[in-house]
């Protein structure tokens, strides 16, 4: 028996430690291959899919899907694409929705999307392009996955996360914006294009090339068209032109024409930010690196590319086409055209010259070789896949070129051209005048600038990551803090108005332009404010909503709990050694992101929703709203604590006098002074029920129809009484103090004022 017990802990503790192994894995680690189960009791499950494909496109409820282990039952299931999807093939493209019949995500993700390898004999295009991808723009996380369907094994898939509202949130600090798919919903022909053009102001000439995935965006969408395709020369207003410029310059060195660079102008999404800004994301890149080889001409000519055209496609293709509206605009703006070739050769230079690619694909082809093998559903055999890399296949009715065979050839034949062998300016000694200047004063950026147009050297600079760069000249003129006039050195003047300060430096002549960094606007270089680190008394915690029903929301757009930290002094601190925590015996539950700041006699909100995987402040804990304690610390000492109970729906816990004061109920004031004292009288809600006398003495009567249940507060917010009752009560108040409490009834609140 005891060996039995032994072997059972021993079994079970192995489940734990795997378990927590599989929770642990990131979903999109670069460096794992996932395992992903489906499991269907309706034996017709594949009929069901093909019918949905073809009819709805509607989820078949699955019994459940694993991921990693993990199990999530009543998942949704369903079939995706276009080219790549066939009723026919056992291997189809997939998308599961954890959260399509219950609320279920995995990690942060609620939604699976998994390519099949149609058309791509090396299995990696798609990674390999989203990695390349990730070192310029905003683009989704992407790895490979095994997928089994009822036990059965069926192939090696590229696993790629879904572009939603989340994904918009992560990146653009909003997720409410208008938000558009730009792919034909019928099937795509040489005339059905997704590309932006104008063609009238009725909307409902444009429901066939794009989606809506906000809910509105049919005018917007229309007014978008109609600025690109007519008022192109005010692109900066509209669009954020340096993601533009990426998107087609990665497009079209890594040769991806299932693009907005090719034929139907597809596979992209915009999206506009706060700053109301369309910012394009690039989306579905199974068939890049050559595998759809149809660039398109006109209205109506798919373009087909040999390899030889692949490799020496144009860097300037569709130039002039008016049914590429965003290129037009880009390449007909002198300084845009010399950026987009800048962003060309940097991704060759950083990715395709020096042979990165090539480690990546030995990388990834290393990582799945074993995964492919035993994949019988692959539309290639093992043989093609290993020598995809220098061999081209047949496939359809043309040929996927060999990845190295392709790219190789296009990095020299790029090169080669005029505008690639143009000599651009140099950028070096980028150096602000302080290094961390203090918070509210002026600095410096010099730099030395050989080869470039005097007026053309730009900074570009903002110190607020959620909103765009502000674009100003540096000068060499002597009266910018640039040294004497004529000497190669440019100046900038800039204000630290923030925690912080990123920038980057532009430079052209009549030929080339270059960045600095060169990936800008996606990398730049940053200052930082001078700051200390908090000690006591310095920052207090100011004000706590712990059940947010329907007050401001986070950048996801929901309505999550907030706590919100207040710094006494003048000076910037930093938070960066510093914590917040629900437990004083784990102070270190959830620290606060490197050179994190709070700017003198400010404010600074943090979400407390569990979720630390969002990208702004979101910590990896809530806060009851029943009972809890609040703990600000560093280096396990408490700077300061609160602790709140029977919160009431969108009514803060916060101090009075802002900062200083003891903590009361009151009108939330987030990220500002607390001065809403006391808690307005209206209701929140709207439950019937009358106090008498008012003001009260010895006793308060209250009537409300039914059985009820009754909540006495304190102006601190502690909880003195409560009492089931039915239709009325009368309770005693002799032995309280002078002064005001509130009474709660479900969700409805009413102040009562006793005097004594």
């Amino acid at each position: 028996m005891r060996v039995y017990n032994y072997l059972n802990l021993i079994i079970f503790s192995f489940l734990i430690f795997t378990a927590r192994i599989a929770s642990s894995q990131s979903l999109y680690d670069i460096n794992t291959i996932q395992k992903i189960e489906i499991w269907f009791s309706q034996p017709d499950w594949d009929y069901r899919m093909d019918t949905a494909k073809h009819g709805s496109e509607s989820y078949l409820m699955s019994d459940w899907v694993k991921i990693n282990g993990i199990q999530y039952d009543s998942a949704g299931v369903k079939y995706k694409g276009n080219s790549s999807y066939d009723s026919t093939q056992n291997k189809n493209p997939l998308h599961i929705a954890l959260d399509e019949f219950v609320d279920k995500k995995h990690q942060q993700y609620t939604d699976i999307k998994l390519s099949n390898g149609y058309g791509d004999p090396s299995h990696i295009r798609e990674v390999l392009g989203y990695q390349i991808l990730s070192n310029y723009m905003h683009c989704p996380l992407a790895n490979f996955a095994q997928v089994y369907i009822n036990g059965i094994y069926i192939g090696i898939y590229s696993s790629s996360e879904n572009i939603n509202k989340q994904f918009c949130g992560d990146h653009f600090y909003t997720n409410s914006g208008t938000f558009i798919k730009c792919n034909p919903t019928i099937s795509p022909s040489p005339v059905i294009k997704s590309n932006l053009k104008y063609i009238n102001a009725d909307s409902t000439f444009y429901t066939t090339f794009y989606e809506i995935k906000s809910k509105s965006g049919w005018n917007e969408l229309v007014k978008l068209c109609d600025s690109l395709s007519n008022y192109s020369n005010a692109l900066a207003s509209f669009m954020d032109v340096d993601r533009a410029i990426w998107m087609l310059a990665f497009n079209n060195v890594m040769v991806n024409l299932d693009s907005y660079n090719g034929v139907f102008a597809q596979n992209y999404y915009v999206y506009k930010d706060k700053t109301n800004h369309y910012n394009p994301i690039i989306w579905d890149l199974n068939m890049c690196l050559g595998a759809f080889p149809f660039a398109g001409a006109g209205t109506s000519s798919m373009g087909t590319l040999n390899l030889t055209g692949l490799q020496q496609f144009s860097a300037f293709n569709h130039e002039t086409d008016p049914n590429w509206p965003l290129i037009n605009a880009v390449l007909a703006n002198p300084s845009y055209k010399k950026m987009y070739v800048a962003h060309m050769k940097t991704i060759l230079q950083e990715q395709i010259s020096n042979n990165n690619y090539k480690i990546l694909t030995n990388q990834f082809q290393t990582l799945i070789d074993t995964a492919v093998q035993s994949d019988n559903y692959s539309f290639f055999t093992h043989t093609q896949f290993t020598n995809a890399t220098t061999t081209d296949y047949p496939f359809s009715s043309y040929n996927v070129p060999g990845i190295y065979n392709l790219m190789d050839a296009r990095a020299n034949h790029l090169l080669s051209t005029p505008e690639f062998v143009a000599i651009a300016p140099t950028i070096s000694n980028v150096a602000s005048s302080n290094p961390n200047p203090s918070f509210g004063t002026s600095f410096n950026i010099t730099t030395t600038i050989s080869n470039a147009t005097s007026t053309s050297v730009w900074i570009g600079y903002r110190n607020d990551k959620t909103i765009k760069f502000i674009k100003e000249l540096m000068y060499d003129d002597g009266a910018h803090n640039d040294g004497i006039a004529g000497d190669n050195i440019f100046g900038a003047t800039l204000n630290m108005s923030s925690g912080f300060v990123q920038y980057y430096i532009y430079a052209e002549n009549a030929n080339a332009g270059i960045f600095s960094p060169q990936r800008a606007e996606h990398e730049f270089h940053i200052i930082y404010a001078a700051s200390s680190e908090p000690s006591l008394g310095d920052i207090v915690i100011n004000e706590v909503l712990a059940f947010n029903d329907n007050n401001i929301v986070d950048e996801y757009n929901d309505n999550e709990d907030w706590v919100e930290l207040y710094n006494r002094t003048n000076q910037v601190l930093n938070l960066s050694n510093t914590y917040l925590a629900t437990k004083a015996t784990n102070l270190n539950k959830w620290k606060f992101p490197a050179n994190t700041t709070i700017l003198p006699n400010a404010y600074l909100t943090i979400w407390a929703d569990d979720d630390s995987s969002q990208q702004v402040l979101h910590t990896n804990f809530s806060i009851s709203k029943q009972a809890d304690t609040l703990y600000l610390s560093r280096n396990n000492i408490i700077l300061d604590s609160v602790s709140v109970a029977n919160q009431i729906a969108d009514v803060s816990f916060g101090r009075f006098p802002n900062g200083t004061g003891s903590f009361i109920l009151m009108n939330t004031t987030y990220n500002a002074e607390n001065i809403n004292f006391p808690l307005s009288i209206q209701s929140l809600n709207e439950t019937n029920f009358t106090v008498f006398p008012i003001p009260a003495k010895n006793n308060v009567e209250i009537n409300c129809e039914g059985s009820q249940f009754v909540e006495i507060y304190s102006i601190d917010g502690r909880a003195i009484f409560s009492t089931p009752f039915i239709n009325k009560v009368n309770i005693e108040c002799t032995n309280w103090n002078s002064g005001i409490y509130f009474i709660r009834i479900n969700n409805t609140v009413k102040p009562i004022n006793i005097i004594k």
